[in-house]
């Protein structure tokens, strides 16, 4: 089914239905009321076209290839923010890129997403869940003493490639501060510089679910005027997971006026400390995250809420034990990755939207969080 389709049969049908991973997606619920994108069938030439509200995936590290592409056209989905790693893994995207310019661009500024939604294809945004890539854990070869090299670091080159999200760390500890199993270290004097050079070319500092929660504090108090986000994590009042966030980061976040993404990995919403001794965390359904979406909104107001989900489709690999299993040792280094039930893909996003109307959002509201607050803060970093 091709995206103009799905989108056409749920603004009609307004069910509640989604797909599994392997299969298509069925009749779906509207994302926006009443709104048709511009894959469907062209009006009379007297009747401009009303044009759907850009629909973001803040953070999703599937495998890219042409049956995920093909899931994330039919959620109707503009704006797709994909976890890279090393250089291969961007000319492997550019690749992919050049071989399908009928269906994905790469989007570096709003404005790229804005062509992708009225062309019809993906826009799809690259990003670092850590700065690794820029050196080893001692920060060697990244800095002269305590000022940026004049040609600056490998970033700028990341950057023409492409990159336009970063975030310092990735669970534990390296040159530049420290992850959410460290929550109390900060951040250290090259994470500072980093920060700098982060926004010097206009790349979004992500921050808050794997840093650290001082490390990510400490970030925000040098980034005054910067808005900051949080592409994917959850909320820690409600879940006490070291992975999720504190009600502290994600004040400053909204304060900075970024956005917090909210993902629908299971563990992240369903697994707290008590459950250090269970090595398989029962599946919730969506209820439990809407429950996280409401709290959000409640502590920082829809403005700065956004879908991150997270889904990992086509990849392998899972969660690290420190994470879910708080350090307990067990036969294997990570546990499988699943989602909550009635979002388990990206073609299920329409029970995540009936949800958030069926808990009082408006539509202005559900509007904001599929995909406006992101392109606010995405215009306001990268222009366009």
């Amino acid at each position: 089914m091709e995206r103009r389709e799905f989108i056409g049969t749920a603004v009609a049908a307004g069910a509640t239905a989604g797909a599994t991973a392997g299969g298509a997606a069925t009749t779906a619920a509207p994302l926006t009321a009443g709104i048709t994108g511009p894959d469907t069938a062209d009006p009379p030439a007297t009747t401009p076209a009303p044009q759907q509200p850009i629909v973001i995936d803040g953070l999703s590290p599937s495998t890219l290839n042409d049956e995920y592409v093909g899931l994330v056209r039919q959620a109707g989905v503009t704006g797709w923010h994909k976890t890279l790693s090393e250089i291969h893994s961007f000319a492997d995207a550019w690749r992919y890129v050049d071989e399908n310019p009928d269906r994905i661009l790469i989007a570096t500024t709003a404005a790229d997403l804005e062509r992708a939604q009225a062309e019809g294809k993906v826009g799809l945004m690259l990003g670092w869940q850590t700065a690794t890539p820029l050196g080893d854990k001692s920060g060697q070869g990244l800095f002269v003493g305590d000022q940026i090299p004049a040609h600056g670091t490998a970033l700028r080159a990341y950057y023409h490639l492409g990159l336009r999200f970063v975030n310092l760390t990735y669970n534990t500890v390296n040159a530049f501060g420290a992850g959410c199993v460290e929550p109390h270290l900060g951040i250290t004097r090259a994470g500072r510089r980093l920060v700098e050079e982060i926004h010097g070319l206009g790349i979004i500092l992500d921050i808050g679910g794997h840093t650290g929660e001082q490390t990510s504090l400490d970030a925000i108090e040098m980034s005054d005027g910067v808005p900051m986000v949080c592409t994917h994590t959850n909320v820690a009042a409600l879940c006490d997971n070291p992975r999720n966030t504190s009600d502290r980061v994600f004040e400053a976040i909204a304060g900075s006026g970024g956005v917090i993404g909210v993902s629908a990995i299971n563990d992240f919403v369903a697994r707290n400390r008590s459950d250090r001794d269970i090595l398989a965390t029962p599946q919730v359904g969506i209820d439990v995250l809407l429950d996280h979406y409401d709290y959000l909104k409640r502590l920082v107001g829809p403005d700065h809420v956004g879908i991150g989900a997270d889904f990992t489709w086509g990849r392998q690999g899972g969660i690290d034990p420190d994470i879910v299993l708080f350090g307990r040792e067990m036969a294997s280094e990570q546990t499988p990755i699943n989602y909550v039930r009635g979002f388990e893909v990206i073609t299920e996003l329409p029970n995540l939207v009936d949800g958030l109307r069926g808990r009082g959002w408006t539509q202005e509201e559900v509007d904001k969080v599929c995909g406006l607050n992101w392109m606010r803060v995405y215009r306001q970093v990268w222009g366009g």
